[in-house]
């Protein structure tokens, strides 16, 4: 069954995708942006690295190119579904239902339209799975185009960014049969791909969990290839025992205590990861 968006896309999309403009009216942004305009004559104060050199050589003058703010970007869902997607997801969860409404959360069909009982969502791969639905919606209503990647040791599904509701339900209909495989991310794999299949300049939204240090460090170092060229941005549910010390008042015990401490640990691994993350 789909996940029941309703309750959650007030709050997620707006969070992700909202750009301090409302409605569809049409405007010119100021700034220099990264998106090509157009080509015209040089004139004082432009820089070197502006000036495009092969018109300059054809018309026998200085040519400077022209850039403009991007008004309709490429986001990208990128989700982990390897072995770490399967576990548990702690934490309050939205209802998963088979109702269709307004939603996107469409009835399971068979000899007619049936209700599915509704569940919650218990794993982290179905947390990702109602995050992606959520921002596909968002983006669409943004103007932007929407696109999906799915991977594990290596890439399952890509979904090239475009907007409609034919693509929409192409991306639901991916994310429905999605199921986490016994396999640890490779995201050397995946950092590989994107570059070579993602030429414009796109935001990449990663939904993934990075509570393993070696796998956490593999991040990193390939998150640090593609920010160069796309913007990137990491969400990962936290684990349900990393949390700073002493936050947590239900320690009767000496094991209590070294659970405690284990997830502090971790807690503190998380922040500084976040930290390198952010530079």
């Amino acid at each position: 069954v789909y996940p029941n968006l309703m309750p959650e896309r007030k709050n997620l999309a707006a969070f992700f995708l909202h750009r301090g403009t409302f409605g569809w009216h049409a405007q010119r942004q100021v700034g220099k942006g990264r998106e090509f305009e157009k080509l015209r004559d040089y004139i004082p104060g432009d820089g070197y690295d502006e000036i495009h050199w092969k018109a300059t050589a054809k018309r026998g003058r200085p040519v400077t190119k022209v850039f403009q703010i991007e008004r309709t970007q490429e986001v990208y869902v990128v989700i982990d579904a390897s072995r770490l997607s399967a576990r548990k997801a702690a934490g309050r969860c939205p209802p998963w239902s088979g109702s269709g409404g307004n939603s996107a959360a469409g009835a399971v069909t068979g000899q007619g339209r049936r209700t599915a009982e509704l569940t919650s969502p218990s794993t982290v791969i179905e947390r990702f799975i109602t995050s992606a639905l959520v921002l596909g919606q968002a983006a669409e209503h943004q103007g932007d185009l929407f696109g999906l990647i799915t991977f594990a040791d290596r890439v399952q599904a890509f979904l090239r960014a475009k907007n409609g509701k034919s693509h929409y339900g192409a991306c639901r209909d991916v994310l429905y049969t999605l199921e986490p495989q016994n396999m640890p991310p490779d995201f050397d794999e995946i950092s590989a791909f994107i570059r070579t299949r993602l030429r414009r300049r796109a935001l990449l939204i990663f939904l993934t969990s990075l509570d393993d240090p070696v796998l956490a460090e593999s991040f990193v170092r390939n998150m640090s290839l593609l920010a160069g060229q796309h913007l990137v941005l990491v969400n990962m549910i936290k684990p349900p025992d990393a949390d700073p010390l002493f936050t947590r008042p239900e320690v009767e015990t000496v094991d209590d205590l070294y659970q405690h401490l284990g997830g502090h640990l971790q807690w503190q691994s998380l922040r500084e990861m976040e930290k390198v993350l952010q530079r």
